[in-house]
Protein backbone atom coordinates (compact mmCIF):
# COMPACT_ATOMS: atom_id res chain seq x y z
CA UNK A 1 0.00 0.00 0.00
CA UNK A 2 1.39 3.67 -1.30
CA UNK A 3 2.37 6.24 1.85
CA UNK A 4 0.70 9.57 2.06
CA UNK A 5 4.00 10.73 0.59
CA UNK A 6 6.41 9.82 -2.12
CA UNK A 7 10.28 11.16 -2.36
CA UNK A 8 10.88 11.46 -6.07
CA UNK A 9 14.86 11.44 -6.94
CA UNK A 10 15.28 12.36 -10.90
CA UNK A 11 19.04 11.12 -11.66
CA UNK A 12 21.33 10.93 -14.66
CA UNK A 13 24.58 10.11 -14.57
CA UNK A 14 24.56 10.66 -10.79
CA UNK A 15 25.68 7.02 -9.25
CA UNK A 16 28.31 9.03 -7.17
CA UNK A 17 25.46 11.32 -5.21
CA UNK A 18 23.08 8.62 -4.84
CA UNK A 19 26.06 6.91 -3.10
CA UNK A 20 26.69 9.84 -0.71
CA UNK A 21 23.17 11.13 0.26
CA UNK A 22 20.68 8.39 -0.89
CA UNK A 23 21.14 6.97 3.12
CA UNK A 24 20.05 10.29 4.65
CA UNK A 25 16.32 10.02 2.50
CA UNK A 26 16.19 6.94 3.68
CA UNK A 27 16.73 7.10 7.51
CA UNK A 28 14.95 10.36 7.67
CA UNK A 29 11.60 9.21 5.92
CA UNK A 30 10.03 6.67 6.98
CA UNK A 31 6.55 8.11 6.50
CA UNK A 32 7.79 7.95 2.72
CA UNK A 33 7.79 5.82 -0.61
CA UNK A 34 11.14 6.36 -1.94
CA UNK A 35 11.81 6.42 -5.78
CA UNK A 36 14.66 7.30 -8.00
CA UNK A 37 13.28 8.10 -11.56
CA UNK A 38 16.59 6.97 -13.79
CA UNK A 39 16.38 9.55 -16.93
CA UNK A 40 18.56 6.88 -18.79
CA UNK A 41 21.77 6.91 -17.13
CA UNK A 42 25.13 5.34 -18.76
CA UNK A 43 26.93 5.02 -15.64
CA UNK A 44 25.46 2.23 -14.05
CA UNK A 45 23.12 3.93 -11.49
CA UNK A 46 20.13 1.47 -11.75
CA UNK A 47 22.18 -1.48 -11.20
CA UNK A 48 23.97 -0.19 -8.38
CA UNK A 49 20.66 0.69 -7.02
CA UNK A 50 19.55 -2.71 -7.51
CA UNK A 51 22.27 -4.31 -5.09
CA UNK A 52 22.81 -1.05 -2.69
CA UNK A 53 19.22 0.24 -1.76
CA UNK A 54 16.85 -2.94 -2.44
CA UNK A 55 13.97 -0.85 -0.47
CA UNK A 56 14.36 2.20 -3.07
CA UNK A 57 11.87 1.82 -6.53
CA UNK A 58 13.34 2.66 -9.70
CA UNK A 59 11.53 4.27 -12.54
CA UNK A 60 13.44 3.67 -16.28
CA UNK A 61 13.12 6.52 -18.78
CA UNK A 62 13.98 5.43 -22.11
CA UNK A 63 15.76 8.60 -22.32
CA UNK A 64 17.00 11.91 -20.90
CA UNK A 65 14.30 14.13 -20.72
CA UNK A 66 16.36 16.67 -18.94
CA UNK A 67 14.47 17.79 -15.64
CA UNK A 68 11.22 19.00 -16.64
CA UNK A 69 9.80 16.04 -19.33
CA UNK A 70 12.02 13.59 -16.81
CA UNK A 71 9.75 14.28 -14.09
CA UNK A 72 6.77 14.62 -16.34
CA UNK A 73 7.28 10.82 -17.85
CA UNK A 74 8.63 9.81 -14.17
CA UNK A 75 5.59 10.47 -12.25
CA UNK A 76 3.21 9.16 -14.21
CA UNK A 77 3.73 5.75 -12.02
CA UNK A 78 3.94 7.06 -8.96
CA UNK A 79 0.27 7.35 -7.64
CA UNK A 80 1.08 9.13 -3.66
CA UNK A 81 -1.02 12.07 -3.13
CA UNK A 82 2.30 14.43 -2.15
CA UNK A 83 5.03 14.08 -4.72
CA UNK A 84 8.56 15.54 -3.34
CA UNK A 85 10.95 16.32 -5.66
CA UNK A 86 14.11 15.83 -4.40
CA UNK A 87 17.57 16.71 -6.02
CA UNK A 88 20.38 13.96 -6.09
CA UNK A 89 22.96 16.01 -4.32
CA UNK A 90 20.81 17.10 -1.12
CA UNK A 91 21.28 15.56 2.16
CA UNK A 92 17.93 15.54 4.37
CA UNK A 93 17.43 16.11 8.04
CA UNK A 94 15.51 14.58 10.45
CA UNK A 95 11.96 15.54 10.83
CA UNK A 96 12.12 17.43 7.28
CA UNK A 97 8.90 16.07 5.82
CA UNK A 98 5.91 16.73 8.76
CA UNK A 99 6.20 20.13 8.86
CA UNK A 100 5.80 20.14 5.51
CA UNK A 101 2.65 17.72 5.92
CA UNK A 102 1.51 19.92 8.33
CA UNK A 103 1.04 22.69 5.99
CA UNK A 104 -0.58 20.94 3.36
CA UNK A 105 -3.15 19.20 5.84
CA UNK A 106 -3.69 22.87 7.43
CA UNK A 107 -4.34 24.69 4.21
CA UNK A 108 -5.74 22.53 1.09
CA UNK A 109 -5.02 26.16 -1.04
CA UNK A 110 -1.64 25.48 -0.67
CA UNK A 111 -0.28 23.62 -3.80
CA UNK A 112 3.31 23.23 -3.04
CA UNK A 113 5.86 24.53 -0.28
CA UNK A 114 9.50 24.51 -0.11
CA UNK A 115 11.80 23.85 3.02
CA UNK A 116 14.69 25.76 4.19
CA UNK A 117 17.67 24.92 1.58
CA UNK A 118 21.36 25.88 3.19
CA UNK A 119 24.63 24.71 1.12
CA UNK A 120 26.55 21.52 1.62
CA UNK A 121 29.00 22.96 1.67
CA UNK A 122 28.92 25.99 3.79
CA UNK A 123 26.08 24.81 6.24
CA UNK A 124 25.50 28.20 7.77
CA UNK A 125 25.18 29.51 4.47
CA UNK A 126 21.80 29.69 2.15
CA UNK A 127 21.92 27.59 -1.30
CA UNK A 128 21.43 29.85 -4.63
CA UNK A 129 18.93 27.05 -5.95
CA UNK A 130 15.94 28.16 -3.62
CA UNK A 131 17.58 29.63 -0.16
CA UNK A 132 14.61 30.38 1.78
CA UNK A 133 11.63 30.71 -0.71
CA UNK A 134 11.71 32.30 -3.89
CA UNK A 135 10.56 35.62 -5.29
CA UNK A 136 10.12 37.73 -8.35
CA UNK A 137 10.79 41.69 -9.16
CA UNK A 138 8.74 43.91 -11.22
CA UNK A 139 10.91 43.17 -14.29
CA UNK A 140 10.26 38.96 -14.33
CA UNK A 141 13.81 38.31 -12.29
CA UNK A 142 13.51 35.53 -10.04
CA UNK A 143 15.48 35.78 -7.13
CA UNK A 144 15.48 34.27 -2.90
CA UNK A 145 14.84 35.08 0.59
CA UNK A 146 18.76 35.02 1.46
CA UNK A 147 19.57 34.91 -2.24
CA UNK A 148 19.76 38.17 -4.80
CA UNK A 149 21.60 37.04 -8.18
CA UNK A 150 24.68 35.73 -6.94
CA UNK A 151 25.14 36.78 -3.40
CA UNK A 152 23.88 34.38 -0.42
CA UNK A 153 23.06 35.03 3.17
CA UNK A 154 24.33 33.76 6.10
CA UNK A 155 21.77 31.73 8.09
CA UNK A 156 21.18 33.74 11.40
CA UNK A 157 17.09 32.43 11.93
CA UNK A 158 16.38 35.19 9.73
CA UNK A 159 13.76 32.75 7.64
CA UNK A 160 12.63 30.62 10.52
CA UNK A 161 9.11 31.07 9.98
CA UNK A 162 6.42 29.88 7.28
CA UNK A 163 5.28 32.24 4.87
CA UNK A 164 3.64 32.35 1.70
CA UNK A 165 6.07 32.98 -1.54
CA UNK A 166 6.15 32.67 -5.40
CA UNK A 167 7.78 29.71 -6.54
CA UNK A 168 9.19 26.75 -4.29
CA UNK A 169 12.85 25.53 -5.82
CA UNK A 170 12.92 22.30 -8.00
CA UNK A 171 15.75 21.09 -5.81
CA UNK A 172 13.24 20.12 -3.13
CA UNK A 173 9.70 20.50 -3.97
CA UNK A 174 6.90 19.34 -2.27
CA UNK A 175 3.37 19.43 -4.17
CA UNK A 176 0.30 17.75 -4.55
CA UNK A 177 -0.20 15.40 -6.72
CA UNK A 178 -3.46 16.45 -7.97
CA UNK A 179 -2.38 19.86 -8.37
CA UNK A 180 1.03 18.76 -10.64
CA UNK A 181 -1.09 16.72 -12.73
CA UNK A 182 -4.40 19.66 -13.34
CA UNK A 183 -1.10 21.55 -14.61
CA UNK A 184 0.08 19.26 -17.01
CA UNK A 185 2.88 19.14 -15.12
CA UNK A 186 6.18 20.64 -16.16
CA UNK A 187 6.61 22.69 -19.37
CA UNK A 188 8.97 19.72 -20.78
CA UNK A 189 10.27 22.01 -23.87
CA UNK A 190 12.05 24.33 -20.55
CA UNK A 191 14.16 20.76 -20.61
CA UNK A 192 15.88 22.36 -17.25
CA UNK A 193 15.70 25.63 -14.99
CA UNK A 194 12.90 27.82 -14.31
CA UNK A 195 10.05 24.87 -14.95
CA UNK A 196 9.37 25.05 -11.74
CA UNK A 197 8.97 28.84 -11.03
CA UNK A 198 6.39 28.37 -14.09
CA UNK A 199 4.59 25.27 -13.27
CA UNK A 200 4.12 27.17 -9.76
CA UNK A 201 2.72 30.98 -11.48
CA UNK A 202 0.48 28.34 -13.13
CA UNK A 203 -0.79 27.21 -9.70
CA UNK A 204 -1.35 30.96 -8.50
CA UNK A 205 -3.05 31.77 -11.95
CA UNK A 206 -5.95 28.96 -10.41
CA UNK A 207 -5.84 30.57 -6.96
CA UNK A 208 -3.57 28.37 -5.15
CA UNK A 209 -0.96 29.09 -2.89
CA UNK A 210 3.25 28.49 -2.18
CA UNK A 211 4.47 28.20 0.47
CA UNK A 212 8.09 27.94 2.49
CA UNK A 213 8.80 26.43 6.14
CA UNK A 214 12.12 27.48 7.81
CA UNK A 215 10.53 24.44 9.91
CA UNK A 216 12.67 21.82 7.54
CA UNK A 217 15.85 22.04 6.40
CA UNK A 218 18.07 20.22 3.88
CA UNK A 219 21.66 20.60 2.45
CA UNK A 220 21.80 20.94 -1.47
CA UNK A 221 25.57 20.75 -3.25
CA UNK A 222 24.23 22.57 -6.49
CA UNK A 223 25.85 22.55 -9.58
CA UNK A 224 25.68 19.02 -9.78
CA UNK A 225 24.62 18.46 -13.66
CA UNK A 226 25.02 22.11 -14.67
CA UNK A 227 27.81 24.77 -13.29
CA UNK A 228 26.81 27.92 -12.37
CA UNK A 229 29.03 29.12 -14.71
CA UNK A 230 27.90 27.32 -18.19
CA UNK A 231 26.87 28.79 -21.10
CA UNK A 232 23.94 26.22 -21.83
CA UNK A 233 22.89 27.30 -18.06
CA UNK A 234 22.59 31.07 -19.06
CA UNK A 235 20.93 30.14 -22.62
CA UNK A 236 18.17 27.78 -20.33
CA UNK A 237 17.95 30.73 -18.02
CA UNK A 238 17.17 33.35 -20.33
CA UNK A 239 14.99 31.64 -23.08
CA UNK A 240 12.63 29.64 -20.25
CA UNK A 241 12.56 33.10 -18.27
CA UNK A 242 11.00 35.15 -21.42
CA UNK A 243 8.79 31.95 -22.38
CA UNK A 244 7.37 31.35 -18.79
CA UNK A 245 6.20 35.53 -18.91
CA UNK A 246 4.99 35.10 -21.92
CA UNK A 247 2.56 32.51 -20.75
CA UNK A 248 1.44 33.98 -17.82
CA UNK A 249 1.89 37.66 -17.52
CA UNK A 250 -1.90 39.16 -18.13
CA UNK A 251 -1.88 41.11 -21.38
CA UNK A 252 -0.59 43.93 -22.70
CA UNK A 253 1.27 44.76 -19.69
CA UNK A 254 3.55 41.33 -20.73
CA UNK A 255 4.06 43.03 -23.98
CA UNK A 256 5.71 46.07 -22.35
CA UNK A 257 7.49 43.84 -20.19
CA UNK A 258 9.21 41.42 -22.75
CA UNK A 259 9.87 44.47 -24.93
CA UNK A 260 12.06 46.28 -22.03
CA UNK A 261 13.26 42.89 -20.65
CA UNK A 262 14.82 42.18 -24.51
CA UNK A 263 16.53 45.19 -24.56
CA UNK A 264 17.92 44.80 -21.04
CA UNK A 265 18.71 41.78 -21.61
CA UNK A 266 21.09 42.46 -24.95
CA UNK A 267 23.20 44.19 -22.62
CA UNK A 268 23.56 41.91 -20.00
CA UNK A 269 24.92 39.89 -22.83
CA UNK A 270 27.67 42.25 -23.50
CA UNK A 271 28.56 41.99 -19.71
CA UNK A 272 28.24 38.12 -19.63
CA UNK A 273 30.66 38.04 -22.51
CA UNK A 274 33.22 40.07 -20.89
CA UNK A 275 32.75 38.44 -17.39
CA UNK A 276 32.28 35.13 -18.22
CA UNK A 277 33.22 34.84 -22.05
CA UNK A 278 32.56 35.07 -25.52
CA UNK A 279 30.26 31.43 -24.97
CA UNK A 280 27.97 33.30 -22.96
CA UNK A 281 27.45 36.38 -25.14
CA UNK A 282 26.48 33.57 -27.71
CA UNK A 283 24.44 31.73 -25.17
CA UNK A 284 22.34 35.04 -24.65
CA UNK A 285 21.33 35.53 -28.56
CA UNK A 286 20.60 31.64 -29.10
CA UNK A 287 18.30 32.51 -25.80
CA UNK A 288 16.87 35.42 -27.85
CA UNK A 289 16.48 33.09 -31.23
CA UNK A 290 14.84 30.20 -29.27
CA UNK A 291 12.09 31.94 -27.74
CA UNK A 292 11.14 33.67 -30.65
CA UNK A 293 10.80 30.08 -31.84
CA UNK A 294 8.70 29.31 -29.31
CA UNK A 295 6.51 32.12 -28.61
CA UNK A 296 3.53 30.63 -30.97
CA UNK A 297 3.38 27.45 -29.66
CA UNK A 298 3.83 29.68 -26.00
CA UNK A 299 0.91 31.75 -26.68
CA UNK A 300 -1.02 28.65 -27.37
CA UNK A 301 -0.41 27.37 -23.49
CA UNK A 302 -1.64 30.96 -21.73
CA UNK A 303 -4.25 29.79 -19.71
CA UNK A 304 -7.58 31.83 -19.46
CA UNK A 305 -6.46 34.09 -16.67
CA UNK A 306 -3.36 35.29 -15.91
CA UNK A 307 -2.02 37.07 -12.82
CA UNK A 308 0.84 39.77 -11.99
CA UNK A 309 3.68 38.36 -10.04
CA UNK A 310 3.84 39.77 -6.75
CA UNK A 311 6.64 41.12 -5.94
CA UNK A 312 8.77 42.48 -2.59
CA UNK A 313 11.37 44.27 -4.51
CA UNK A 314 10.86 46.86 -7.97
CA UNK A 315 13.95 47.11 -10.40
CA UNK A 316 15.93 44.54 -8.75
CA UNK A 317 18.34 44.45 -11.36
CA UNK A 318 19.13 48.47 -11.28
CA UNK A 319 19.55 48.16 -7.28
CA UNK A 320 21.80 45.62 -7.52
CA UNK A 321 24.06 46.12 -10.24
CA UNK A 322 23.85 49.73 -10.43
Amino acid sequence: MSKKIAVAILNWNGKNWLEKFLPSVIRYSPEADIYVIDNFSTDGSAAFLQSRFPEVKIIRNDKNYGFAGGYNEGLKKINNEFYCLLNSDVEVTENWITPVLDLFEGNPAIAAVQPKILSFNRKNYFEFAGAAGGLMDNLGYPYCRGRIFDDVEEDKGQYDDETEIFWASGCSLFIRSDDFWEQNGFDARFFAHQEEIDLCWRLINTGKKIFYTGKSTVYHVGGGTLNKQSAQKTYLNIRNNFSMMLKNLPFPKLIVLILFRLCLDSIAGIYFGLKLGFPHFLAVLRAHFSFYAQAPGTWKLRQKHQKSHFYQTKWLVFKHFL
